[in-house]
This record gives structure tokens, sequence and C-alpha cells, in this order.
């Protein structure tokens, strides 16, 4: 797979990219707190015109941007004459018109096809300070013209809130569509799912790691719950740890040097630290009970995980270095499948309420309890996006699983996996 070029665009005018800092007029953290007017223009040829390309990029950038949850969208209807013209530049940009409908940030840009290479040129502008707030020129294949609306989309969060957007990401997850339950990744979108795997039997709970492009997850192919590590675009695989009982639930640590699992090699479920070469470095737990589905926390010191040790199974948390084990959940009857957001600051879960699944997030130190979903079906597996705006989860509705997502506050649920398989435990990689 060719990787999308980014290059900073340098301005044929002399006119120079405004830092951050100096540019930013328009501020905003959040959904819901505000939402800023932004017109968003259709994208003009640079050279000869192909409407398929434009209509893309148009519909990616329009669909990242509404997800995010920051913006609300001057009516195309009501666009004057500057929304047909190029403005590469802010000296091209006829603010007036902008201000006069309201808006607030219009976004602008063009594109070039020279044989099979496609440039794609996108500016985000400030109406208010009448200046440049960002601007790129994308290089790549026409068939990565989506691949290239993600980024712009992920710049223009950016500059907007000084995160970047997670929309040039992907998430992988699991699907039986071929009769047998297999590993597969696609765009953070729903678009372009892959199979990853043909092992004709079951695969669970992939992880992404932090610092390469490589997957691992649970596979029954050897007839055991082994742990595999799969390099994505070579398609090389191993087993990372294949002993006797469990190897499953595994969890790369933030700097990706170490892998949690749970390991029943000792005849019950535990906790374990492995290194990337599959031997153990450490046990975190030691308890009758069962101990299942490791998280870490981003700074690496602590792990969330699930435990039935006080009866019904509830969340925990252990100290890596002191193994000091605390409780973090006392309330519902089955708590599930917990995941750390990327600052540290809450921790999402699943439990059993009202005789289904729903998706929670808590605290750390266990107080502000928030649960984010309601309504029919069966909501688990949720894991954060790298930005931590998001959340993609497991909807089983009607008996038909699929990948869903949502903002963090449980707002902007939409289903992204296509139909035609029960698909499940999903995970957002990195930023790509």
């Amino acid at each position: 797979m060719t990787i999308v070029r980014l290059v900073l665009i340098a301005l044929i005018c002399g006119v120079l990219l405004v830092s951050q800092a100096a540019a930013v007029k328009i501020e905003i953290t959040a959904p819901g707190e505000q939402s800023i007017p932004l017109a968003l223009t259709s994208f003009l040829p640079l050279n000869q015109e192909n409407t398929e390309i434009a209509a893309e990029i148009d519909a990616v950038l329009q669909a990242d941007l509404q997800l995010s949850g920051l913006f609300s969208f001057v009516d195309r209807a009501a666009f004057l004459s500057d929304a047909s013209m190029l403005g590469l530049s802010s000296v091209k940009v006829d603010f007036a018109q902008w201000k006069l409908l309201g808006a607030e940030a219009v976004i602008k840009g063009g594109y070039r096809l020279d044989g099979d290479r496609l440039v794609v040129e996108a500016r985000l502008y400030d109406v208010v300070s009448r200046r440049m707030l960002t601007g790129r020129r994308y290089i790549g294949k026409p068939t990565e013209v989506r691949r290239i609306a993600h980024t712009f989309a992920d710049q223009v969060l950016k500059s907007l809130t000084g995160k970047k957007g997670p929309f040039s990401s992907r998430i992988a997850y699991i699907s039986n569509r071929t009769g047998k339950k297999e590993l597969y990744l696609m765009d953070a979108d729903g678009h372009g799912p892959t199979r990853l795997t043909d092992h004709r039997t079951i695969v669970l709970n992939p992880d992404f790691s932090p610092v390469s492009k490589e997957l691992i997850f649970t596979s029954y192919k050897k007839g055991n719950p082994d742990l595999y590590r799969k390099e994505i675009y070579t398609g090389r695989e191993a087993r990372l740890s294949h002993r006797s009982g469990l190897n499953i639930g595994g969890r790369y640590s933030p700097d990706g040097r170490e892998v949690a699992l749970t390991l029943s090699r000792d005849k019950n479920s535990e906790i374990y630290l492995i290194g990337t070469d599959g031997t153990i470095h450490k046990r975190l737990t030691t308890h009758w009970g069962i101990d299942v589905d490791p998280s870490w926390s981003p700074a690496g010191d602590r792990i969330a995980f699930v435990s039935d040790r006080r009866g019904n199974p509830h969340i925990y948390i252990v100290d890596i270095e002191s193994l000091e084990i605390s409780r973090l959940t006392f309330d519902g009857k089955y708590n599930a499948t917990p995941a750390w957001s990327p600052d540290g600051k809450r921790i999402a879960f699943s439990r059993l309420e009202d005789k289904q699944f729903d998706i929670f997030t808590i605290r750390p130190d266990g107080t502000d309890e928030r649960r984010l979903t309601f309504g029919p079906g069966i909501k688990e597996h949720p894991r954060w996006s790298p930005d931590g705006r998001f959340l993609v989860y497991s909807l089983d509705l009607d008996g038909e699983k699929a990948i869903c997502l949502m903002r963090a506050d449980g707002t902007g649920q939409v289903r992204i996996s296509p139909p035609g398989g029960d698909d499940s435990h999903p995970v957002w990689s990195g930023q790509w």
C-alpha cells in the first residue's frame, strides 16, 4: 500500500504560512461547547475536471467534520461567487462574502491529475482574521483520495483545537463473514474492509502495536487459544505465546515493549506481562478468581482488568510495581472490557444493565461514572480513538453484530462496519 506523502505548501507569492499560535482566533475544545459555522466548498480542478474525485473529497470531509461535532455547516445553496474561485492564498479569498453568510471558517481547495499521480491542495481559512489557518499539499494515487481527505480533516481539527483528528487511522475487528471468525482491517469510517487472516477457525481480541504496523490477537489455529503477532503490510505472522491453556486478551504496553495478557498455565486465569519475544516478565495477579481483559494506563504504570474475585465480575486496577490492587467498579452485576483513555482521565467499559450491556466511562479513582449508551441492543468492547474524541464498540442488535462509533460523550452514534457479517471486538489504531 502506497503511503500518501504530506508536503508543506510553499506559497508562490512569498506569503508564509502563519503559525497556529498567531493565526487561530477560533477556539473550541469539545463538542457541545460551541460549534464553528464552517463553509465547506467543493474542490476545484487545477487541470482536467474529475467530478468523482471532487465528490469524494467533499463527502469524506463533510462526514469527518460532521462526526466531530465541532461544526455547523453553512448552507451551500447560499454560497456566493467566491465559492467557485480557487482561492489558494488568503489574498484571493473574498472574506466579506463568507462573513455575510455567517461563516467563521472556510475550506477551499483544488486537485490535479498528472497521469497516475493525484495532487490535492487544501486550505482552511479564518474568516474573522482573514488569514490562512493551515494549508497542505497532498500527493498520492487517485485511489488514495479518501486517505487524503481524511488526513486533511485531521489537520483541520489540529489547527482549531491543537489536537490532531483520528480520521486517517484504522480500526481492526473480528468478522465471521467468511463463515469463520477472522481478523479484518478498515478505515476509521468503515470503508475499505480487508481480511488479514485466513485461520479458518476462531480469532479474537486484536490489539495494535503503538510503535509499528502490526497487531496481536488470539487464534485457535493450532487448537489452543494462542497469542499471535502479525505484520500488517508484509503479512508475516508468528505465535507470540502458546502456553498450555489460555493465551488471551493481549494488550501492548504504551511503549510497545511488553504485552499484558491472561494466561492459565497454572490452572487459573491470571494477568501476566510478557516481552515481545514471548518470555514471561512478571505475574501481576495471584488469586483463585478469573482475571481477564487487561488494559494499560497511558503512563504504563497501572493495568485495569476484570475479576470475579468478589463474586460478580468487576473492574480492578493493579499497580505494576507494587502489585497493589484496588477495586474500581461496585455497581452492576457484570462489568467487562475496560479501556483506558489516551489522556488517562477515564476508563470505558461495558456493564450488564437492564438485561443488556451498555457502555460506561468512569474516572480511574472511581468517581464520575457516566452511562453513554441507551436503547436496544448489546453494546460491548469499547476502545478509544487515538485522540480520545471517540469510542468504537460492537453492537448486537436483533442477532446481527456490527461495529459502531460515537463521540466520547455518547453522542453521534453511527454504524461503520459493512453489512453481511457479525462484526465484533473492534480496536482503534494509533495515528497511522
